[in-house]
């Protein structure tokens, strides 16, 4: 049951509006690379890389997720995750996107038009709002959202975005102050820390049996 576990849980990592507070206009926008070590519990299982580009008011962003965890040298579930979008004006515009989990192959694609954001997820079609947000962590402006698109499955879900104050993250041996929120969505319970200046730091969700996914910055 681990690995379905596993699995279910990074759909969710991967993917109503309380007020947070998070200032986000001081946000200066990604930077050019970002990085993040996984864990399943306190066993690394991979990594998760973001790669942003930006011309002529278009933000580029390329993710690639590589998982594989392994129960005695044997592989109980592995984990791809390739996606590459467009952003203008914190609305995604485009999205390419090809998930592999342990066989389960699933790819869609999305293009915004005058009549709004139309996706194909290859089973169906559908249209949603004009302005559309992923699970996109790495842009603080999805903690104003009260809905969000997986870009893993296509699920258009309802969110709650819960502020949780400054607490103390620990990073590289270093204590920093951080911003925690929390994204709950159906079985999904998110924890996100940001900086003070709202950059993206590390990412916790529970799966059930209590086992812990985590996302830590390189």
């Amino acid at each position: 049951m681990t690995h379905k576990l596993l699995g279910i849980t990074l759909l969710w990592v991967t993917c109503s509006m309380v007020s947070t507070s998070t200032n986000a206009l001081e946000y200066s926008g990604p930077v050019d690379h970002l990085n993040f070590n996984v864990y399943f519990n306190d066993k690394r299982i991979g990594e998760h890389t973001f790669t942003f580009s930006q011309a002529d008011s278009v933000t580029r962003v390329q993710s690639e997720a590589s998982f594989n965890y392994k129960i005695l040298f044997i592989t109980a579930f592995r984990y791809e995750h390739s996606a590459a979008e467009r952003w203008r004006n914190n609305c995604l515009t485009q999205i390419e996107a090809r998930t592999n989990s342990n066989g389960n192959r699933v790819q869609l694609s999305g293009e915004r038009s005058t009549a709004g954001f139309m996706l194909d997820t290859g089973d169906q079609e559908t249209e949603l709002p004009d302005c559309v947000m992923t699970f996109a962590y790495w842009n603080p402006r999805l903690l104003d959202q009260s809905r969000l698109l997986n870009p893993q499955t296509g699920e258009y879900v309802d969110v709650e975005v819960v502020a949780m104050g400054e607490e103390t993250l620990q990073m590289d041996g270093k204590d920093l102050p951080a911003k925690r929120y929390r994204i709950i969505a159906d079985d999904a319970d998110i924890s996100l820390w940001y900086s003070l200046e709202y950059e993206w730091l590390a990412l916790e969700s529970v799966a059930k049996g209590k086992h812990l996914i985590r996302y830590e910055r390189t």
